[in-house]
């Protein structure tokens, strides 16, 4: 296991499949994601939205990135996402296999290094 500082799990729910396909597709196309889960069946969501307590059943994105495409990532989620207020919450990777972390980062470089 290897330290690596500048992996990001990210996570953004969508309404439909449908949604969720399409922004993984561009963001791994674009290379801002390395990888996209997605979660087939969808999560139920309780929430707090414009006073009142929400309930939606929402399918769940898990990306693999890094600190560097952060931010370009979550303008593109934003540009492609029918939320008002898109859920976008990075989480640092902190260990992981030295292998995978290198696909990574190779995977989301401007040039790609690595295959997989």
């Amino acid at each position: 296991m290897s330290k690596f500082k500048q992996g990001r799990i990210v996570m953004v729910t969508c309404g439909s499949p449908k949604e969720a396909k399409r922004i993984a597709q561009s963001v791994v196309g674009k290379r801002l994601a390395a990888c996209v889960n997605i979660v087939q069946s969808p999560v139920e969501s309780i929430y707090a939205w414009k006073g009142r307590v929400e309930k939606a059943r929402e399918y769940l994105l898990v990306m693999k990135t890094t600190v560097t495409r952060l931010a370009e990532l979550e303008k593109e989620v934003t540009r492609l996402h029918s939320y008002d207020v898109s859920e976008f919450i990075a989480l640092r990777i902190s260990e992981g296999s030295t292998s995978y972390l290198s696909w990574l980062s190779g995977s989301v470089a401007k040039t790609r290094k690595h295959g997989r």
